[in-house]
């Protein structure tokens, strides 16, 4: 869209000295790292506690236990994600994950103790009890105290109901040397879009768990970062990887709600209908194998059987023990009539996170200079093809310290004054009904063609489909004035190409992506890279 002066005054714009764009635990934690010495802004399309972060349950892998070692938990994360991990990026985490559970701990969070020290759980695919919690809702928890903390910081502002419309890019300007130099984004309240300016912008905006129709994610999931970033030439990685959760409470008045990988650790069994198990006709390591091994299984189990879903039997606990160690599940099953001390769960796969990303190395710096990605919205190379349960939390800290310490360092550039949005040649738009049609199509093929299992025919008819949905939101985009439903679609739609390209791209089956055209894994491990040049 051309950026000349507009009729009506265009709002002032906004200069700092980093841009944070999402409020998650990734986001905020830059931003508190960040404030002491730089004057921050932390843009968020709802409100601050909206994001993917408050609702992870499970915890935050860790080594803490003596019996415990990085090898071990550098080793569960390199088989779980299937030989394409990046050993250094692993590494990296593994090791830093101790320390940054001691910030958490100096911030306040109220981690589950245990004879007064932390309390250890185990989730699938770990050879260890390594996860560090606050009973079953240790993203709320932790979130709670970041936001907070950022409150009370003097050098941060929030700005809500904030969407991100796109990057402003000095080679777009004729502006010298190629870099990022801030942002677009859609205030809600004001339905203006205004224009932020800094030396240096981290995405932090979470994954795209909502281009498919049953998903684990809040609203606020729809690869926003990733979008934005390609379009601005920052190549993407290993988007085929899109992790099912194995185990969604199915019920018709519960959206979304998880139930936790530790109800597995702690002995919770799958059941079909009839009450029999089933895992350890599918993997040795029964309920306690690595999610995608797990969500397949249950696929694989309801398609052959005709059944909307399985169930999660943990009745063998006691009441006190599951309130204890689960009380948010237990109350939320409770509350529609499942007392899980008594009665299995009735749960489905469903989409949960997002494994590939924007390229970003070890600092969280991404292809364009000035521009980080860090958390989901990124590709470390940490989870390969498939991530291993509570590794997302612990990632979203530690790149959030590594990108910051580079921020740090770098050298301080002027201020420069961005051209304002033109939307002087658009108008209001006339039929919103075909963002809602588009949007419901969208993730109704995405989940019925490029879901847990894959063929080369569901593959080209997503594509096809895509490619008109492109032409009409490009049309409508580029007449209409942008609201964040038009802005949220537009990158799901960006989000899903880029998903198909990948798993059109990967001719084996290999961590999450199973393909039944090509049901074997190669023997070498090989990314796929796509670059928008």
């Amino acid at each position: 869209m051309n950026t000349t002066d507009t009729a009506i005054a265009a709002p002032p714009t906004q200069h700092f000295d980093v841009l944070i764009v999402g409020s998650g635990l990734a986001g905020l934690s830059a931003a508190l790292l960040l404030a002491q010495d730089k004057k921050v802004a932390v843009l968020t399309k709802r409100s601050v506690g909206d994001g993917s972060s408050g609702w992870a349950q499970g915890g935050i892998a860790a080594v803490w236990d003596k019996n415990d070692s990085f090898e071990a938990h550098v080793d569960d994360t390199l088989v779980a994600g299937a030989g394409l991990c990046d050993l250094q990026a692993t590494r990296f985490v593994v090791e830093n994950a101790p320390r940054v559970v001691d910030w958490l701990r100096t911030l306040g969070v109220p981690f589950s103790e245990e004879s007064g020290d932390l309390h250890l759980t185990r989730e699938g695919g770990h050879s260890a009890r390594r996860i560090v919690h606050v009973t079953d809702a240790t993203g709320a928890a932790v979130q709670a105290t970041l936001i907070k903390k950022v409150s009370e910081a003097p050098n941060i502002t929030l700005f809500e109901d904030h969407t991100l419309v796109d990057l402003i890019t000095s080679d777009k300007l004729g502006a010298g040397e190629r870099r990022c130099l801030g942002l677009y984004a859609l205030d809600g309240q004001s339905a203006r879009v205004m224009t932020f300016e800094a030396p240096q912008t981290i995405l932090a905006t979470g994954g795209a768990g909502k281009v498919y129709l049953y998903t684990t994610n809040p609203d606020t999931a729809t690869g926003d970062g990733i979008a934005a970033a390609w379009r601005a030439g920052c190549r993407v990685e290993n988007m085929e990887f899109i992790q099912f959760h194995p185990t969604c409470l199915y019920h018709p008045h519960a959206k979304s709600f998880l139930i936790s990988e530790a109800v597995r650790g702690e002995g919770g069994r799958l059941l079909l209908p009839d009450g029999s198990r089933f895992m350890p006709q599918h993997d040795r390591r029964e309920e306690l194998a690595p999610r995608d091994v797990v969500a397949r299984a249950i696929d694989f189990e309801m398609k052959k059987g005709g059944f909307d879903c399985v169930y999660l039997d943990i009745s063998h606990q006691s009441q006190a023990f599951l309130q204890e160690h689960f009380p948010n599940i237990y109350a939320r099953c409770l509350e529609l009539g499942i007392d899980i001390a008594k009665q299995a769960i009735p749960v489905v796969p469903a989409a949960h996170y997002t494994c590939g990303g924007v390229m970003a190395d070890l600092q969280g710096r991404t292809d364009l200079p000035g521009l980080y990605a860090i958390g989901e919205t990124a590709c470390s190379g940490l989870h390969g093809a498939n991530r291993l349960a509570s590794n997302s939390l612990v990632e979203c800290m530690v790149f959030a310290q590594a990108c910051t310490q580079d921020i740090l360092r770098a050298s301080t550039l002027p201020a420069m004054t961005l051209p304002a949005w033109d939307d002087s040649r658009v108008s209001d738009p006339d039929e919103c009904v075909v963002i809602s049609h588009n949007w419901d199509e969208l993730r109704r093929f995405m989940w019925d063609y490029v879901g847990i299992v894959r063929t080369n025919k569901r593959l080209e008819r997503a594509a096809h489909r895509i490619a008109l949905l492109q032409d009409e939101i490009q049309e409508f985009y580029a007449n209409f004035s942008v609201t964040r439903d038009l802005l949220e679609l537009r990158n799901l739609v960006q989000v899903a190409e880029l998903i198909v390209r990948s798993a059109q791209s990967r001719r084996e089956s290999r961590g999450l992506h199973f393909s039944r055209d090509f049901p074997d894994t190669l023997p070498r491990a090989v990314p796929s890279v796509l670059s928008p040049h």
